[in-house]
């Protein structure tokens, strides 16, 4: 089940936009936390290794979907107050 809303989660990426830029623009986010999800994200791409290999279609994605869902909510709970409540719908 927990896998399910995280899909959700990232399949309502477009809504993240606005917040991913107030997110890094905000002066409340300290740099560590705006350089970590940034680092975690680079790092899992340039590993030349997957959990599981994209050639095996849906289930080859499966793995991305959760290293990417889990970075954009590590973001969202980093994220101050002031932040969250202006976007309520990213909240867990």
């Amino acid at each position: 089940m927990k896998f399910f809303k995280r899909l959700k989660f990232v399949f309502k990426f477009w809504k993240l936009l606005p917040f991913l830029k107030a997110y890094f623009f905000s002066n409340e986010v300290t740099i560590g936390k705006k350089l970590l999800p940034v680092v975690v994200g680079l790092v899992y791409i340039l590993l030349p290794m997957d959990f599981v290999p994209d050639f095996l279609a849906i289930f080859g994605f499966t793995d991305d979907i959760v290293v990417t869902s889990l970075i954009l909510q590590l973001m969202v709970k980093f994220a101050p107050k002031s932040l969250k409540d202006q976007y309520k719908e990213l909240k867990d």
